[in-house]
């Protein structure tokens, strides 16, 4: 019990990991940004400026901090192989595709395509996992 209680942790702390590091990606923040303005006017109410423009301010801590728990849970996947490989590139990919620093923004295409297929590598290979189990 004490052992499915510290994985459950490890894959919470691997999708923090991921979703901290979309955050990290201006241009990930203007398009949820702006379906929000979208849906938000379909229902009558108009919405003028940016609603999540305060991510941008919070961008860069917010990756760091991904990029760190990524470590951690590296750490863990080689001292105790209990994290499964296909979520570890599935959060790679979305850090690598959310790179919020301005030095390296005429790059952000390779960056995306780059983080992309690791992302999608991550999802096949996680759905492959789940239906080979279900046989």
């Amino acid at each position: 019990m004490m052992k499915n209680a510290k994985e459950r942790l490890v894959g919470a702390t691997g999708s923090v990991s991921g979703a901290a590091s979309i955050l990290g990606s201006w241009q990930v923040c203007h398009s949820v940004c702006l379906g929000i303005v979208a849906l938000l006017s379909l229902v009558g109410i108009t919405v003028v400026g940016m609603p999540l423009f305060f991510f941008t301010k919070i961008a860069v801590p917010a990756w760091i901090i991904a990029v760190m728990l990524m470590g951690v849970v590296l750490w863990l996947y080689f001292s105790r192989h209990c994290i499964s490989k296909s979520l570890i590139l599935l959060n790679s990919g979305l850090i690598i595709a959310g790179m919020p620093f301005q030095q390296v923004q005429q790059f952000s295409l390779y960056f995306w395509i780059f983080g992309g297929v690791l992302a999608a590598a991550g999802i096949s290979l996680f759905v492959k996992e789940k239906t080979e189990r279900k046989k």
